[in-house]
């Protein structure tokens, strides 16, 4: 989500879900995988693949990990509804 001009603190949102707390982890894994490629590192990560919502944060991209009930009920493309849509793949 393209959040540049109705966000202060990040200019855009990734939105994720996996189906379990393996697959949670492993998508956290890689993007961690990748962005220590580029020699970066996350700023903060918070939650855990148990709670079913970890959130990395990588300045100005903030990356939302969820289970699919998390995501259901935070509904973060509905309360960032007036954002675009850069990728949606399903």
């Amino acid at each position: 989500m393209d959040l540049r001009g109705r966000c202060n603190f990040a200019d855009y949102f990734v939105l994720c879900s996996g189906e379990s707390e393996r697959q949670i982890q492993a998508i956290c894994d890689e993007i961690d995988r990748v962005i220590a490629q580029e020699g970066l590192s996350p700023n903060r990560r918070e939650g855990r693949t148990e709670s079913g919502w970890v959130l990395l944060d990588l300045g100005n991209v903030i990356v939302h990990v969820f289970a699919p009930q998390q995501r259901e009920f935070y509904r973060l493309e509905k309360v960032w509804e007036r954002a675009s849509t850069v990728l949606k793949i399903l």
